[in-house]
């Protein structure tokens, strides 16, 4: 008797390990499907971009990495090789501009002014702010028609693609966010120091709150990046034409030549993958520290 209840607990340790490790299984096959769910169609777009296009879209078999070839982006390079068409070059020259305009002036604009808001004390700050939190509900489709007729005279240009997006509501949110977190002894240290409200900002708030920069960074390069609304509405122009709008003109081209859009697809991306891959480590750090915060 004596015997079987000292082990007890040896059972009760035993079977609460074999627990854990059905759920840590389960767990690691949930995962497993999701990534599958999300990975196989990037895989898929970079396979088709190297098969030729009547095998493309051949069921399951175009999963197969067979007849591989370069054909497909020196297709994509000779269909694009006009005034008339564009080039893919000028594309790309004009989303990396636009999108970096867009990014930097993001970063600039919008954590100078979430600072003033969760910092400073002025006249009005309250009403501001809650106009800040109204504007991130509204969708940019919405006011897509009037930002139009403001800017039609300004068509067919690089800066014009830039402008509306610089200043962006849930990015101020979002900064305001981590800011609020910064320890006030901090600036009060800085202006001991002498430091004055841009050089506390720049010296001492941007170092600290480095993984909210790079999540702002990433959300804009990605919405920028595949900006399509505002580039059908303001850009007719071949040679001011983004990528995300010249590869849905390329895309309708007849008959349509389906390895071919996959390469510019896979071209398109490429950037994406590279800009998460530099800001990751900002990036994760900034949502662990909003689930802890959480």
């Amino acid at each position: 008797m004596t015997m079987s209840k000292a082990m007890e607990p040896t059972r009760r340790s035993s079977s609460m390990k074999r627990t854990r490790r059905w759920q840590t299984a389960l767990h690691y096959l949930i995962l497993t499907v999701v990534a599958l769910f999300f990975f196989l169609p990037v895989y898929y777009l970079i396979v088709g971009s190297f098969r030729p296009s009547a095998e493309v879209l051949s069921g399951l078999s175009g999963f197969m990495p067979t007849n591989l070839s370069f054909a497909n982006y020196a297709g994509v390079f000779d269909h694009l090789s006009s005034d008339a068409t564009g080039h893919f070059g000028q594309f790309a020259l004009v989303s990396i501009i636009v999108t970096t305009a867009v990014v930097a002036g993001s970063l600039i604009v919008n954590s100078m002014a979430a600072y003033s808001f969760a910092r400073m004390k002025w006249r009005g700050k309250k009403v501001l702010f809650l106009l800040v939190i109204i504007l991130t509900i509204i969708p940019f489709e919405a006011v897509a028609l009037p930002l139009y007729y403001m800017f039609s005279g300004q068509r067919d240009t690089v800066v014009i693609q830039a402008i509306p997006f610089i200043a962006n509501a849930f990015s101020i949110f979002l900064f305001y966010t981590f800011f609020l977190d910064v320890p006030a002894e901090i600036e009060e240290a800085a202006r001991l120091d002498g430091a004055g409200p841009f050089r506390t900002f720049f010296q001492v708030i941007v170092p600290i709150t480095k993984p909210a920069f790079a999540t702002v960074a990433i959300l804009t390069f990605l919405a920028q990046w595949g900006s399509y609304l505002w580039p059908v509405l303001m850009v007719s122009d071949p040679t001011v034409r983004p990528l995300p709008l010249a590869i849905s003109i390329f895309q309708n081209q007849q008959p349509p030549e389906w390895g071919q859009v996959l390469a510019f697809g896979t071209m398109f991306i490429v950037p994406v993958l590279a800009v998460f891959l530099i800001f990751q480590r900002w990036f994760v750090a900034s949502i662990s520290s909003s689930a802890i915060k959480g």
